[in-house]
């Protein structure tokens, strides 16, 4: 008996700004999937306040400004590793510092989160 998945699995990402590698395509490349428009859906600005007990759980992932936040949750949501592996040996995603957390309580900047359990992508916008 097969099991049905909510969402297909992408080897796509989307993604926007300064990204250098090479396998991943912008959104005026080709069509979001399912998954990605799911994810944007879901995507929703929060204070930090309502992140702290994440942070204090260690499932807060921080995603550089440069890299689409939807375009990361999309990668882990669809076992991406091996581009989900350079955005983080590259430190574009990473588990959330104590620093940037404590900065985060003390400036209450902008930011935008989706989970993608049992992980939740933050990014802070300017």
């Amino acid at each position: 008996m097969a099991v049905s998945r909510p969402f297909a699995r992408q080897s796509i990402v989307y993604s926007i700004g300064r990204n250098a590698f090479a396998n991943i395509m912008t959104t005026e490349d080709a069509n979001p999937s399912s998954l990605y428009a799911s994810l944007l859906g879901e995507t929703a600005k929060i204070d930090w306040q309502d992140l702290e007990r994440f942070f204090a759980q260690g499932k807060l992932l921080s995603v550089a400004r440069d890299l689409d936040l939807v375009s990361v949750a999309e990668a882990i949501a669809s076992d991406n590793s091996a581009v989900v592996t350079q955005w983080l040996s590259s430190g574009l995603v990473e588990r959330m510092q104590t620093e940037t957390a404590a900065d985060y309580a003390a400036r209450n900047p902008e930011l935008w989160a989706v989970v993608v359990s049992p992980w939740v992508c933050v990014q802070e916008r300017a």
